[in-house]
């Protein structure tokens, strides 16, 4: 009885080893390939519980998720033959596990890594050659690495890989190109000020020409109506005069005499050289005054 036990015992231990080898799972994180006898029988693009045979079938798993491959800074030489050191990521994911299995060396990721680091390597140095560091640091950046994307993912597809991004983190330049750089912007900055100060310039000159001509506007209209005014008034002066001396001739070249005497001695030395008895002094040689 003890031995009958002991065979059982064995029996269900083998049965549930045989049983445990002969499942395997794949989760939604993962592609799987089933092998027998090193030939590929089945692909497992899909999370679930799967059979398999003990000892002729194994399984191999990968990643499906969206890989990083975070390259070394490369030095690439530009159109204008002056080096810049480039820092970039690729983002990447296997969408063909049996392609990337028999093109990979038996789907080595290390392999597959540094196969895309040398495909988008030499799309960057292309890149690069095609263009100026103005324009590679200004606005074609993203242009570039739109290109390389597309580009890389028609070198790639044959190996089961897709290119997901390709990202551009940081451009250095050496010491001599960050000078030339900074003396070329700061010469745009010039121009651009000269550019502000010539416009503000012109403006000024405008609305200083503006001024000046509503103030010989304005000196004009105020110089017209002066006259105006001053001709209006001489006409009442001369009109009141004339009445004036239609009411008493006599008073009105006496008045007038007075007139002249005061604006001929206006001042202590002033002199007057005429005869005595001149109509000038008419009013001093009368003691009395003209009956009417």
């Amino acid at each position: 009885m003890g031995t009958t036990k002991i065979i059982a015992l064995v029996v269900l231990i083998v049965v549930a080893l045989v049983g445990y080898a002969s499942v395997f799972t794949v989760d939604e994180r993962e592609r799987a390939l089933k092998f027998q006898l090193g030939e590929i029988t089945r692909v497992y693009d899909e999370p679930g519980l799967y059979l398999k045979m003990p000892l002729v079938n194994n399984v191999r798993k990968f990643d499906s998720r969206i890989l990083t491959l975070d390259a070394r800074p490369q030095q690439y030489l530009t159109k204008e033959k002056k080096f810049v050191n480039v820092d970039f990521f690729v983002k990447l994911r296997i969408n063909d596990v049996r392609t990337f299995y028999q093109t990979m060396s038996g789907g080595d990721e290390r392999v597959a890594q540094e196969r895309v680091y040398t495909i988008i390597n030499e799309g960057l140095r292309g890149e690069f050659s095609n263009r100026l560091i103005q324009e590679v640091i200004s606005g074609e950046r993203r242009e570039i690495m739109s290109s390389i994307t597309g580009r890389g993912n028609d070198l790639v597809s044959r190996f089961g890989i897709e290119i997901v991004d390709v990202r551009i983190k940081r451009i250095d330049f050496s010491q001599q190109i960050s000078e030339s750089v900074y003396r070329r912007m700061e010469a745009e900055r010039a121009r651009v000020a000269k550019d502000l100060r010539s416009r503000g310039a012109e403006a000024a000159e405008r609305i200083r020409a503006d001024a000046d001509r509503q103030r010989t506007v304005i000196i004009a209209e105020a110089y017209r109506d002066a006259q105006k005014l001053r001709g209006e008034g001489d006409a009442k002066a001369a009109d009141i005069y004339a009445s004036a001396y239609k009411k008493n001739p006599e008073f009105f070249s006496f008045y007038r005499s007075l007139e002249a005497y005061r604006k001929s001695f206006a001042n202590p030395g002033d002199i007057l050289v005429i005869q005595p008895d001149s109509e000038f002094f008419d009013y001093f040689k009368k003691t009395t005054p003209k009956s009417k």
